[in-house]
């Protein structure tokens, strides 16, 4: 008979002073804050402990987003985001798989971690070594996760396919503490690594041909970005579902996409995703909506609308004479300041 291992003293001495600041946060700075702001403009959803989860996830999201899609965008390789999430989806399956049949109690993120972050270094050695173009391993991959996931799915007899949901489509309701807590930590992660490699990425982004002649180790950085792509899609998948989740590194980024220098799209893009994200999680509470493809409608509408805009004010300026007919949006760029 196997029973369930309690806790050792090691691991309680360094997982319960986390775990009780963050209850701390949670409840006494971010709840405090929402139920003010809840009092201050009349809105009752922000006092529920759920929604104030769904939405500290969600600004989460709307950050490390468009922080490693802007690079992926640019790249032009931006489908990698969807080929992971579509992993994620198999690693998920992976874990509910073996704890249907071996009952092993692993963690469903934690598998979709390790199968997510594999899957990452197995497309840069496909291309790198592989005589593959990048959009042909993409595609097995995408293809090749999925298509475990459902045989998974079906080797159960779809008896963890009701445990699958909640990661395919995301939930506002499945939002743990758990689940922000992991989200808290990747956007610290995430924000403080494409900090320090912010130089390196942007050259290898831009021109990896100079990046090289300069000693940057291209390969290095690009299974870097690779990397922390599949650290995102997995974090952000329970509130915006596998099928979704790439959209939030994509949309933001192609919204802001003529701003006058890259880091200034970065941060543009940011702001955007925060917009959608939290306009799109109250949307998706009002009208009882799946939250992940209300959080997506909503950045897109939000890119039409800057699409549109950015094609009629010119217009009507040029019309008064003060910007010239036909002058183009700026394209970023490649050093990340701003023009002199």
């Amino acid at each position: 008979m196997v029973t369930e291992m309690s806790p050792t003293p090691l691991q309680s001495a360094v997982t319960d002073p986390i775990s009780g600041a963050f209850d701390w946060f949670l409840v006494e700075v971010w709840g405090r804050l929402l139920a003010e702001l809840s009092g201050a403009l009349g809105v009752g959803m922000l006092e529920y402990p759920f929604m104030q989860r769904a939405y500290l996830a969600a600004i989460c999201i709307g950050i490390i987003g468009p922080l490693v899609g802007a690079f992926l965008v640019h790249r032009e390789i931006s489908m990698i985001a969807d080929t992971l999430a579509h992993t994620a989806f198999a690693g998920v399956a992976v874990g509910l798989f073996l704890n249907s049949v071996l009952e092993l109690g692993l963690s469903p993120i934690g598998t979709a971690f390790v199968v997510a972050v594999a899957t990452a270094l197995l497309v840069e050695l496909l291309v790198q070594h592989g005589d593959v173009t990048t959009d042909t391993s993409l595609a097995m991959v995408l293809t090749g996760g999925f298509a475990l996931g459902s045989v998974l799915i079906s080797a159960t007899e779809g008896g963890i396919a009701v445990g699958i949901n909640a990661y395919l489509f995301g939930s506002l309701a499945t939002v743990s503490k758990a689940n922000v807590g992991l989200l808290v930590v990747m956007t610290l992660l995430v924000s403080v690594v494409v900090a320090i490699s912010y130089r390196p990425l942007l050259y290898v982004t831009f021109d990896p041909t100079a990046a090289r002649v300069a000693g940057i180790s291209v390969a290095w950085f690009n299974r870097l970005m690779t990397v922390l792509t599949a650290l995102v899609v997995v974090s952000a998948m329970q509130i915006m579902g596998v099928i979704l989740v790439a959209a939030l590194l994509v949309i933001p980024v192609a919204t802001v996409d003529g701003a006058r220098s890259f880091r200034r799209s970065l941060l543009a893009g940011v702001v955007a995703a925060e917009i959608g994200a939290v306009l799109g999680i109250s949307i998706a509470y009002q009208y009882r909506l799946a939250a992940g493809g209300t959080i997506v409608l909503t950045a897109i509408g939000l890119y039409l609308v800057v699409r549109v805009g950015g094609r009629f004010v010119p217009r009507r300026l040029a019309a008064g004479g003060t910007t010239p007919a036909g002058d183009r949006t700026p394209q970023p760029k490649a050093d990340g300041g701003d023009e002199d």
